[in-house]
C-alpha cells in the first residue's frame, strides 16, 4: 500500500505562486510514476493530468500549464513537488497526487488551490 499526502494549497491572487508537495509513504519501493491531477470546482470525479514524473527520470507538463508549472522529485525520492507560478483563475481546483505501482493506482485526498483577486 502506498499513502499519499498533499500539502501546500491555499488562496492566491492571479499572478501569484504556490508550491504543492506530495509525500509518499508505506510501500514506496517500485513506484513507477507520481503525478498531479486537477479537478475543477464541483467536479471532483473528473481529474485532468497536470504534470507527471517517472522513476526513470521522464517528466511531463501538460501544455495548459507549461512554462508556468514545474515538477520535481525530492532527494529522498518519496516527495514530488509542483511549483506553480503565474497562477490564473482557471488554475483553481483541487489538486490530487497520484501514484502508480505494480499496476495499482493510489490517490491522495487532494489539496485545494483557489486563485482569486
Amino acid at each position: 500500500q502506498v499513502q499519499l499526502v498533499e500539502s501546500g494549497g491555499g488562496l492566491v491572487q492571479p499572478g501569484g505562486s504556490l508550491r504543492l508537495s506530495c509525500t509518499a509513504s508505506g510501500s514506496i519501493s517500485g513506484i513507477l510514476s507520481i503525478a498531479w491531477y486537477r479537478a475543477a470546482p464541483g467536479n471532483a470525479r473528473e481529474r485532468d493530468l497536470v504534470a507527471e514524473v517517472r522513476s526513470n527520470g521522464f517528466s511531463k507538463i501538460v501544455p495548459a500549464v507549461k512554462g508556468r508549472f514545474t515538477i520535481s522529485r525530492g532527494n529522498d525520492n518519496n516527495t514530488v513537488v509542483i511549483q506553480m507560478n503565474d497562477l490564473a483563475v482557471e488554475d483553481t481546483g483541487t489538486y490530487y497526487c497520484w501514484a502508480l505501482k505494480e499496476g495499482a493506482e493510489y490517490w491522495g485526498q487532494g489539496t485545494q488551490v483557489i486563485v482569486s483577486s
